[in-house]
């Protein structure tokens, strides 16, 4: 798996990108600008297995640019897994990561980069096509909603599962963090579908993207 890797500040590029090789991927660019990220991108071949790890904010307009370079590579290379970190929670970046629901998406803290097993992780879910969302993300989602009627219904337990499945988890690794049955968390998901009124899905991350959907519909 190749890895394009946009961040600006050099310590942590450097960090991430010895990091990233420690766990066997390749990284077929290291940058620190919007332009030279739309570069690498452009560069990648059309079969290459890439993920591209981004900063949202890059030089040089220190604002959302790599998020944005991001989007219009997805729109180009459609499904291009993209990690994205910032360092702050902000909606709006998960939502338009969301948007076209096409491919791997994250949205890690910068925080999360410094747990090597929880980082590496996100990203090996992303480049496979699946979906990783930062814990406080989710938390703010629920936060918002937490006085919808549906959300009411669910019992401590459910809630918990649905927090594991909003950032991204499949049935097994939800179990493994519960240490309950796979059979108790299938029971537990079709509870909270019913409950919210969603459409059961075997697929892993169209489940994910089914329930941050919900989560992020305006109030």
């Amino acid at each position: 798996m190749r890895v394009v890797l946009a961040e600006d500040l050099f310590l942590l590029r450097d960090g991430l990108v010895r990091m990233l090789e420690a766990f066997d991927f390749e990284i077929a660019a290291a940058v620190e600008t919007g332009p030279e990220l739309t570069k690498a991108l452009a560069e990648l071949e059309p079969d290459d297995d890439a993920v591209a790890i981004v900063d949202v904010r890059l030089p040089p307009s220190h604002t959302d640019e790599g998020l944005q370079c991001a989007l219009a590579a997805r729109r180009a290379r459609p499904g291009l897994p993209v990690l994205v970190l910032s360092q702050h929670v902000e909606q709006l970046y998960a939502r338009e990561l969301l948007a076209d629901g096409n491919g791997g998406v994250g949205y890690l803290l910068k925080d999360r980069v410094f747990d090597a097993d929880q980082f590496i992780d996100a990203v090996r879910r992303v480049a496979s096509g699946g979906t990783a969302m930062d814990p406080q993300v989710i938390q703010q989602l629920l936060s918002r909603r937490s006085a919808d009627q549906p959300l009411g219904k669910l019992t401590p337990r459910e809630r918990e599962v649905l927090e594991l499945m909003a950032q991204g988890r499949s049935n097994a690794a939800i179990a493994g963090e519960l240490v309950v049955t796979e059979r108790a968390i299938a029971k537990h998901t079709s509870n909270i579908f019913g409950k919210l009124d969603l459409s059961v899905s075997d697929d892993d991350n169209r489940r994910v993207l089914a329930v941050l959907a919900y989560l992020d519909q305006e109030r």
